[in-house]
């Protein structure tokens, strides 16, 4: 099993500051794939360091999954929660800048667990 050391929070924060212009405004101009990446791996595996476990998979394609919320984990095949969106969306949910409520239909959540996550967001305030 992998082990990663939790985030540095100043770069997570740094991160999530490069695209915040754009999660505050989808005309605004995107920000690089790259800046978007770094905001989406770094929020990402904030949530899997301040929530650890394997009991929920949050998945944000192409550029990271992570699991987190202790309890029951699984071990192969598909797990039973998981939390899927897209990155913008997830970069809104992680920054407070949108609730898992008023996300309904840009977010998949599948398990009994899965909105579990929703205490531990926002985990960077712009």
């Amino acid at each position: 099993m992998v082990t990663r050391k939790a985030p540095d929070p100043a770069a997570t924060r740094a991160a999530a500051l490069r695209v915040a212009e754009w999660l505050r405004d989808d005309r605004s101009e995107a920000p690089s794939r790259t800046a978007i990446a770094d905001a989406v791996r770094l929020t990402a595996r904030t949530l899997a360091a301040v929530a650890p476990g394997a009991s929920v998979e949050v998945r944000i394609p192409p550029f990271v999954a992570v699991q987190c919320v202790s309890g029951l984990s699984h071990t192969r095949g598909n797990p039973p929660n998981v939390v899927e969106t897209d990155p913008r969306t997830w970069l809104l949910l992680a920054t407070g800048l949108l609730s898992l409520d008023d996300a309904t239909g840009a977010v998949e959540l599948s398990g009994s667990r899965a909105r579990e996550i929703e205490r531990w967001l926002p985990l960077v305030d712009l």
